[in-house]
C-alpha cells in the first residue's frame, strides 16, 4: 500500500529540480601553461648561424686593378745582342716558290744536268774530309757528286758536326730533279762512316733536262715572273710572321726580301713551260718585353723608373737600318721611329703585399704610387669588414683588361 509520502506533487518535482546544483566537469587543480616554443627558437639560432658562417665562408679581399698605358713619340737609336743581354734579336726566315705555267713559243735541245745544295752531317768526334766528286746517292739509286772536296767537323749523335755543299746530278734529264730528301754516301759502304756520314737536303735538286723540250718568249717570261713576285708579296709576309715565336715582336721595316729567278722547266703539259720564282724573306724580331723597356727608357720627361711593360698593338714603331745583321754578327744597330703604345705589366704578389694589413683608405693611397695602377677597385666581404687580412696570399687581385 503506498502512503502519502510515496507520492511527490508535479509542482514540489519540478522545484526540486530547479533547486539542484547544476552539473559540472570536475576542476583539474594540475593543468599548466603551455610550453616555449623551443623547437622553432634553435631553427631561428640556426638560421643565424649559417647565415653569420655564409658571410664570413664567402669574405672577400679582393683588389681589381685596370693597368696604365702610356703613348709616347720615339725617335732614338739601339743596339742589340744576337741571343743575349738586356736588349737581344733573334733572325728568322722564310721562304716560298710560286709557279705559272704558259704557253712555249717554241722548243729547243737541251741536256743538262740537275744540282741543289745538300746538307752533311758527321756524327764522329773527328773531323771527315770528303774529296772531290764524292758520290751521294738517294734512296732510288740516283747519284750526285760534289765538284769540290769538303771537311765535315766532328760532332756527336746528339749534335753532328755540319757542312753545306753543292752537288750535280751524275747524269742529264729530269729524272734527277727529286724533292728534298736524304743521302748515303756510297764509298763508305761496309764501313763505320756509312752510318756516321750522311747527307740531307732542304728543297729540291732542280735543272735537270734532256732531248726537245718547249721553250718561253723572253718578254712574256719577265712579265710572268713580275706577276710571280707580286704574288709572292703578301704569303711571304703572311709566313714570317708565322716564325715569329712566342713573345717577341716583328717591326715594320725588321725585314728583307730577295727573289730568285729559277729556272723554267718544261711543264707537265704538252708545249707548256713552267716558269718559278723562289723568295726568300729574313726578319729581325725582339723581346717584346726587352724592347719595350729601351723604349720606355729613350723617351725623354717619361719618369720611367725600370718597371716591366709591353708594347701593344697599337704602336706604330717602324725599324731603320743600313742592313740587316748576318749570321755571325755580334752586335746590331738601328733606329726606331714612331709612337710607342706602352702598357705597365702588374704582379698581383707586388699589389697584394701593398694593401695586405692596410685599412681600405690607407690602401687607396698606398696604391696611388704604383704607376702600373691606373684605377683600382676594392672588394671587402662582410659589409663591416674594413681591413685587408695580414697574410698576402687571402688577397686576390685581378688584372682587367686595359
Amino acid at each position: 500500500m503506498r502512503t502519502l509520502n510515496d507520492i511527490t506533487p508535479p509542482s514540489r518535482r519540478q522545484a526540486d529540480s530547479l533547486s539542484s546544483p547544476v552539473s559540472r566537469a570536475p576542476l583539474n587543480l594540475s593543468e599548466r601553461p603551455s610550453k616555449f616554443p623551443l623547437t622553432t627558437v634553435l631553427v631561428v639560432l640556426g638560421i643565424i648561424a649559417v647565415s653569420i658562417g655564409a658571410l664570413f665562408y664567402f669574405s672577400t679581399a679582393q683588389v681589381q686593378v685596370t693597368p696604365n698605358t702610356i703613348s709616347a713619340a720615339v725617335q732614338s737609336s739601339f743596339s742589340a745582342t744576337p741571343g743575349t743581354g738586356a736588349l737581344s734579336y733573334q733572325i728568322v726566315t722564310a721562304q716560298k716558290t710560286a709557279t705559272q705555267s704558259v704557253k712555249g713559243s717554241g722548243t729547243k735541245v737541251v741536256s743538262s744536268a740537275a744540282s741543289g745544295t745538300i746538307t752533311i752531317y758527321n756524327t764522329q768526334t773527328k773531323s771527315q774530309r770528303l774529296i772531290t766528286n764524292t758520290r751521294f746517292a738517294t734512296a732510288a739509286g740516283l747519284i750526285f757528286r760534289i765538284h769540290t772536296a769538303v771537311t765535315i767537323p766532328g760532332g756527336s749523335s746528339t749534335k753532328p758536326g755540319s757542312i753545306s755543299a753543292k752537288v750535280y746530278a751524275d747524269q742529264p734529264g729530269s729524272p734527277y730533279n727529286v724533292a728534298a730528301t736524304s743521302f748515303t754516301i756510297p764509298g763508305f759502304a761496309g764501313t763505320p762512316q756509312a752510318t756516321a756520314v750522311y747527307a740531307r737536303s732542304a728543297s729540291a735538286m732542280s735543272g735537270g733536262a734532256s732531248g726537245t723540250v718547249p721553250v718561253i718568249d723572253t718578254t712574256l717570261e719577265a712579265q710572268t715572273r713580275d706577276a710571280l713576285v707580286k704574288a709572292l708579296t703578301p704569303d711571304l709576309l703572311a709566313s714570317i710572321k708565322g716564325q715569329v715565336p712566342e713573345g717577341y715582336l716583328l717591326l715594320a721595316g725588321s725585314s728583307a726580301t730577295t727573289y730568285d729567278a729559277l729556272e723554267s722547266t718544261p711543264s707537265s703539259a704538252t708545249g707548256m713551260v713552267d716558269v718559278k720564282e723562289q723568295g726568300t724573306i729574313t726578319a729581325v724580331v725582339f723581346p717584346n718585353a726587352a724592347l719595350a723597356k729601351a723604349v720606355a727608357a729613350s723617351v725623354t720627361g717619361l719618369g720611367y723608373q725600370n718597371e716591366p711593360v709591353m708594347l701593344t698593338p697599337a704602336s706604330t714603331l717602324t725599324l731603320a737600318t743600313p742592313a740587316l745583321p748576318g749570321a755571325d754578327a755580334t752586335s746590331f744597330t738601328f733606329t726606331l721611329s714612331g709612337t710607342a703604345s706602352l702598357l705597365y705589366t702588374v704582379d698581383p704578389t707586388r699589389i697584394a703585399a701593398a694593401v695586405s694589413g692596410k685599412t681600405r683608405q690607407a690602401a687607396e693611397v698606398a696604391l696611388t704610387s704604383y704607376p702600373e695602377v691606373k684605377r683600382a677597385v676594392i672588394i671587402l666581404r662582410p659589409f663591416w669588414r674594413q681591413t685587408f687580412p695580414q697574410d698576402p696570399s687571402t688577397v686576390t687581385v685581378v688584372v682587367a683588361n686595359p
